[in-house]
């Protein structure tokens, strides 16, 4: 079992407090994902046995939501915000300088499994441009310098 008894626990308190079983999935997605850092076909194989549902049903629910990864992830989500307006910024450059300092292309995960790199369509804070996500903590008005000592940081 990839599934752990404190997650399968949690999740059959989920399913309680919906009247349909299936009701419970997204809530139990984010358990396991919490608990694994991703949700892996063999995961989904056993969540779709506790919905009584296909592992394809539990997959693409997965691959609809961009918070959910099929793939393991690093310990540390980066998202920079490259649409028109924070492009016309800068953040494209500082996407593609941060690219090169991490050795990676957005998408991918460092070597040492620090940080997973990513574009997001919007951030929502446009007048703060170029900026970035690091897990749920914004970092806004930057410049390649000051996004290197924040990546440099992390743990």
């Amino acid at each position: 079992m990839v599934i752990s008894e404190d997650a399968r626990t949690a999740i059959d308190a989920e399913i309680r407090k919906y009247p349909q079983r299936r009701g419970a999935l997204l809530p139990a997605l984010h358990i396991v994902q919490k608990e694994l850092g991703h949700l892996a076909p063999e995961t989904a194989r056993e969540l779709a046995e506790i919905f009584e549902i296909k592992p394809v049903d539990v997959m693409e629910v997965v691959s609809f939501y961009n918070m959910f990864y099929a793939e393991p992830q690093g310990r540390h989500h980066v998202h920079v915000c490259t649409n028109l307006p924070c492009s016309l910024r800068g953040a494209r450059g500082l996407m593609r300088k941060i690219e090169a300092h991490l050795e990676i292309d957005a998408g991918e995960t460092t070597k040492d499994g620090r940080i997973t790199l990513g574009h997001e369509e919007c951030l929502g804070a446009c007048a703060y441009a170029p900026m970035m996500r690091i897990d749920e903590t914004y970092h806004e008005n930057l410049d390649l310098e000051e996004a290197k000592r924040i990546l440099d940081e992390l743990e």
